[in-house]
């Protein structure tokens, strides 16, 4: 069943693959591209936080879009939209300019999330939901590492490597375009009010607002950060991919440890080793390849794990009815995080140097640990065994993929009728044979509606 499942989502897990990993190489390669050419990190800063913008209002109009042209159509607009704003990018030196083709990407890249998302909801069902979110998770964790090791094989300051992103982006259209799948429906998810997370759980707010701040800042500032400290293109390549490849490793154990114990506690423990993990970036990075990559990759491993464990945290609070809603405000939150994050980090490199990076992240780590702490000690304790399963996931979606959440007890299955609106009992049963690969016979016809079929009207 696991297998057949794989190979008929083979075409929408490829797409994904193909527009993250090309997604992140055009990150790192402008953060890169900037930092050689001199750019001042403010001036890099205010060029990176287009694209979070961007991204925020693909979010909430992009499903306009959709709903127009339908999915096959929208995402080729916004593939085609995506690498052509990357092919621009040689062609001028102008701040602005760059600035623009950022918030066009940012949009392009979310309403591209949306039509892949809105179709693993689709074919979701309470059987595979969790297998799917996971694949989803692990796919775009490996297709980020995969666009940070391109980094290491191309000379950022040609024209060649946007070509190449270009190439990439492009690519990830064909295999949903060749999806035999009609487009699924985009259902709007309850919202839920910030007022209400505040007063059950203000730390999982705050917690996604400062993990946007902090993954935003890594993205756009470090590749400058490991320019600025004498890294060469295929260390920094090196340096980006464990990194980002990090959570992966510890998922697994941070995941059995907030099942298993007070997840305030454990956040506390996370934001402590995010600043220990700065402070070693900034002593012993600069003086060995080794120790920057290996602080790194566990300073970006803490890192992304704060954001899980804010839905944690706040789900153990929630009704089961309110969890996809909080999750989408948590998600608005980060959005708002991820504006201001390169923004932050750029004006702390401007005023300490290179360093000021990791000076002003871990700042925030522990006034993020120092508040969870203050919070744990006033709010009530949930009990571990009343405690949400912890799940390990990323804040790059849409929130259309929250709706896979298998914390998510109100997660109907989307009929097949809805599915394949155009098509009878017969040609469903067929519709779904060619995506899971499978022979069914033709559904049979009378002697009458064969006739009927092979004369010409």
């Amino acid at each position: 069943m696991l297998t057949r499942l794989v190979i008929s989502l083979s075409a929408l897990i490829f797409s994904v693959f193909l527009l993250m990993g090309g997604n992140t190489f055009v990150m790192t390669l402008l953060g890169v591209n900037l930092g050689l050419k001199g750019v001042e990190p403010t001036l890099i800063g205010s060029i990176m936080v287009c694209y979070s913008v961007g991204f925020v209002l693909g979010s909430l109009y992009g499903p306009r879009v959709i709903k127009r042209v339908g999915h096959i159509r929208a995402f080729a607009v916004f593939s085609a939209f995506l690498a052509s704003s990357t092919l621009i990018f040689p062609l001028t030196d102008s701040i602005l300019l760059w600035s623009l083709l950022r918030a066009f990407g940012g949009i392009a890249v979310a309403g591209c999330f949306i039509v892949i998302e809105s179709w693993f909801s689709a074919v979701a069902s309470n059987d595979n939901r969790a297998t799917l979110f996971f694949s989803y998770q692990i796919c775009t964790y490996l297709a980020a590492t995969a666009g940070q090791l391109l980094i290491g094989f191309i000379d950022p300051m040609a024209y060649i490597p946007f070509t190449l992103g270009a190439i990439v982006l492009i690519a990830a259209l064909v295999p949903l375009s060749l999806s035999r799948m009609d487009a699924p429906t985009i259902e709007h998810n309850e919202r839920i009010s910030v007022k209400a997370i505040i007063k059950e759980a203000p730390v999982g707010l705050l917690a996604a607002l400062c993990s946007g701040m902090l993954i935003s800042s890594f993205y756009a500032m470090a590749p400058v950060y490991a320019i600025n400290v004498g890294l060469k293109v295929e260390q920094l390549s090196y340096f980006m991919a464990a990194s980002v490849f990090a959570f992966i490793i510890f998922a697994l154990p941070l995941g059995r440890l907030c099942d298993r114990l007070d997840r305030s506690k454990i956040m506390v423990w996370i934001n402590a080793l995010v600043a220990v993990s700065a402070l070693g970036v900034v002593l012993a990075g600069p003086y060995h390849l080794g120790f920057l990559i290996g602080f790194s990759a566990l300073y970006m491993g803490m890192v992304a794990a704060i954001y899980p464990v804010a839905v944690a945290i706040t789900n153990d609070r929630m009704e089961a009815q309110h969890i996809v809603a909080a999750s989408t405000t948590l998600l608005l939150s980060y959005g708002l995080g991820s504006t201001l994050g390169p923004l932050f980090s750029s004006s702390m490199m401007s005023w300490f140097g290179a360093q000021g990076l990791y000076y002003g992240c871990g700042a925030i780590a522990l006034l993020l640990g120092s508040y969870t702490w203050m919070w744990s000690l006033r709010s009530r304790v949930v009990e571990v065994e009343d405690q949400a399963q912890y799940i390990p996931s990323s804040a790059e979606t849409v929130g259309v993929i929250s709706e896979l959440d298998p914390r998510n007890e109100e997660f109907v299955d989307v009929p097949e009728e809805e599915i394949y609106p155009h098509l009878e009992a017969e040609e469903i049963a067929q519709a779904q044979a060619c995506q899971m690969e499978l022979d069914l016979p033709e559904p049979e016809l009378e002697i009458g509606e064969e006739e009927s079929i092979l004369v010409p009207h």
